[in-house]
């Protein structure tokens, strides 16, 4: 065993022989969006990156389905599995099979098995001080999808967040085949705080992160914010930051930005300098604009927060 759960890392990796390792993650989660087949999408989505998150690429997956059957029609079904399955099509994955449950509520994910060169894999635990963090998407899709859920998000936004949450990291397999980064992690349900926290501990180092530097979804974000569309786990997330995060001077809607609980996230790179353009324009061409340089690693502080807020 490579890497285990001590880490916390986003899919466990298996030696097989000398040069190969297997990557096995599973992931699943309920409906976040109205519309089956843009659920099953998201959902296949978030479940293949984690194995791009560690560098690796999906071979085969397994369905986890879970539904009300006096709810939920065999159709509403079929269009969650077809979602998934466009998904794991995208990328080479083939599903090939799974196993379904009555449920009082749906869920539905996969179970993925992938492979990594052992040279190649992008673990938590490898971060080093003078590494530059960027970020691969942009925040905000627990704040989103609970505006969509109370009804009170544009379509623009609708259409927007879906787009992204569908969007699979698949570049984090070209840039650890090319050596470009040292770690990385998929930023979801702890928030970009709360992963970047493990990837600290794991590595032993501390971070410094410019909050203004981090992208957000659109403008509309930070205007549901302050409405109060907060999703609970974003909140528990920013609780979990009080002695870890010097949170000085940056005021709540950018707080909670910061430990929004996101759905298919994007990745948090961890870049030696010299790689950065090559990063920055492989990106770009992968169809992540946004893509953002947030902050550095620096030598793990032995008094004080973790993570510092500062301005570049």
């Amino acid at each position: 065993m490579l890497v285990s759960s001590k880490t916390f890392d986003d899919a466990g990796v298996y030696r097989l022989d000398r040069h190969r390792a297997l990557v096995q993650t599973v992931d699943f989660f309920t409906p976040i969006v109205d519309d089956p087949f843009s659920y099953g999408q998201i959902a296949a989505a978030n479940s293949l990156s984690d194995i791009f998150a560690m560098g690796g690429r999906p071979l085969t997956a397994l369905n986890i389905v879970g539904f009300p059957t006096d709810l939920v029609r065999p159709r509403v079904v079929a269009a969650i599995l077809r979602g998934g399955l466009a998904k794991a099509a995208e990328v080479g994955c083939v599903i090939i099979g799974g196993h379904s449950i009555c449920n009082p509520e749906p869920i539905y994910g996969l179970a993925v098995t992938g492979v990594v060169d052992v040279r190649r894999v992008t673990t938590n635990a490898n971060a080093r001080p003078g590494d530059l963090l960027v970020l691969t998407k942009p925040l905000g899709t627990g704040i989103a999808t609970t505006a969509i859920k109370r009804g009170i998000a544009s379509r623009t936004l609708r259409k927007k967040v879906v787009a992204l949450m569908s969007k699979i990291n698949t570049v984090g397999a070209e840039l650890a085949e090319r050596r470009l980064v040292r770690a990385a992690t998929d930023v979801t349900g702890y928030g970009l705080i709360g992963h970047l926290v493990s990837l600290c501990r794991a590595s032993r180092v501390s971070a410094d992160v410019d909050p203004a530097a981090v992208p957000m979804i659109s403008e509309e974000i930070g205007d549901l914010i302050e409405l109060g569309c907060v999703p609970n786990g974003s909140r528990e997330n920013l609780h979990a930051t009080t002695v870890l995060v010097d949170w000085a001077g940056i005021d709540e809607t950018r707080r909670i930005l910061l430990t929004d609980a996101q759905t298919s996230g994007g990745l948090l790179l961890c870049v030696p300098e010299a790689n950065l353009e090559n990063v920055l324009m492989i990106l770009r061409k992968a169809g992540m604009p946004s893509a953002a340089l947030i902050g550095k690693i620096v030598p793990r502080r032995r008094r004080g927060p973790l993570i510092c807020m500062t301005s570049r």
